[in-house]
């Protein structure tokens, strides 16, 4: 025990003897760690927003989008099929065993006009499934009632935002409105949803497929949504959905896309993210690392003299090298708590200052990024640890 607190009274002397430089060598690793847990904890965070805003519609949805491909992508952009998804697929669907909703889905832009105002925003055809589908919730009024998709009523539910922008404070409820030339009666107004991946769901004005398909003269669907009963088992819901549209359509010109699938590919794609964004920082780190060996080595030149005694006292080679390591290592232990504290710092301001700034703490990248500091702390002293350990004790005592 005595010679471990003598040890390292001896390192920590070594430190504060030159207090500038020690501080410029912890300063290096500290930016090159902070850099990893600000740079990681953004990632994190951006990848909790994706998930959490894909996530907001529920977790046991499934999506059907015309065309065969085989990759991730946006409604609508898949390659042209034979047969297009129809109404008629969307209500063969919903009266599968497990559904609990169906949404088939137009999307355009069109100009709206109500309240002796006008503008223009999306327009979204759906049909009467969609509150329960999508989770958005009617705060006035009702939603679109549950009319024959093939033959629906000219009626029309108003995003909380369009409702402002169009009536105002009045009560828009029985108003006509007209959307892209088409009459409609306002019958409800959503509750507020906000923001999705920067589609505004309160600027929208709903409206039935059918009729939307009319406004686009569009053929067929951008996409039909499917709410499965959430103790169905999700292969077996593709497959029994796939079997049906292949027998409606003759072959198998379609793609189902399961949320686990989305949320797989999003995931895989913000892992890589988070990680990339963590390279960066670790090449901050590398180069705080350089920095120790050349502290050190400078120290091993300056401290020629030392060594000698310390030899001439009896310290062996391994003692030396022990204590040199234990110095380097020392410097970017201290290094990288400094960085995460500061790190810390800053994540805890930004919430407070900017909450709209998606910011996680990656608490793995973070064990990791000390966890190294530490080792390449005690790697950059390992050169140097060997060029004191290596000195003649006779030659060295010499040095002045």
């Amino acid at each position: 025990m005595p010679r471990s607190v003598d040890a390292l009274k001896l390192v920590l002397g070594s430190i504060t003897s030159q207090p500038a430089r020690s501080l410029l060598t912890v300063f290096g690793i500290a930016v090159g760690l902070a850099a990893i847990v600000l740079l990681t904890a953004l990632g994190e965070g951006v990848r909790a927003f994706v998930l959490g805003e894909f996530t907001q519609f529920g977790t046991h949805i499934l999506a059907v989008t015309p065309g065969k491909n085989t990759t991730f992508g946006i409604s609508g952009a898949s390659i042209a099929s034979v047969r297009p998804l129809t109404v008629g697929d969307a209500v063969a669907v919903s009266r599968m065993r497990f559904a609990e909703g169906v949404v088939p889905l137009i999307q355009g832009n069109a100009e709206v006009r109500g309240g002796g105002r006008r503008r223009r925003t999306n327009v979204v055809g759906v049909g009467p499934d969609l509150p329960a589908v999508w989770r958005m919730a009617v705060s006035t009024g009702s939603f679109l009632p549950p009319d024959p998709l093939e033959n629906p009523r000219a009626l029309a539910v108003l995003g909380s935002k369009l409702r402002t922008e169009l009536f105002g404070t009045a009560n828009p409820l029985g108003a006509r409105v007209q959307v892209g030339g088409h009459r409609f009666r306002v019958m409800g107004v959503m509750a507020s949803k906000g923001q999705m991946l920067g589609f505004d769901l309160d600027d929208m004005v709903y409206i039935p497929v059918r009729k939307a398909s009319e406004i686009f003269d569009r053929e067929g669907l951008m996409e039909l949504d499917l709410l499965y009963n959430e103790r169905a088992a999700v292969p077996e819901v593709v497959r029994a959905v796939s079997s049906l549209l292949v027998r409606r359509h003759g072959q198998e010109d379609f793609t189902v896309i399961t949320q686990d699938r989305m949320l797989s590919v999003l995931g895989d794609v913000l892992d890589v993210l988070t990680a990339c964004v963590a390279g960066i920082g670790a090449i901050s780190l590398m180069v705080g690392a350089f920095g120790i060996v050349t502290i050190m080595t400078i120290a091993v030149g300056e401290r020629t003299a030392e060594i000698g005694l310390l030899r001439a006292l009896g310290a062996t080679r391994a003692t030396l090298r022990a204590l040199f390591l234990a110095e380097a290592a020392f410097l970017g232990v201290a290094g990288g708590m400094a960085g995460i504290g500061a790190a810390l710092a800053v994540v805890g301001l930004a919430k407070a200052v900017l909450p709209a700034v998606p910011l996680a703490l990656a608490w793995p990248y973070v064990v990791a990024g000390l966890l190294s500091s530490l080792l390449l702390g005690a790697a950059a002293g390992v050169w140097p640890a060997e060029r004191a350990a290596g000195l003649d004790p006779v030659t060295a005592l010499r040095e002045e």
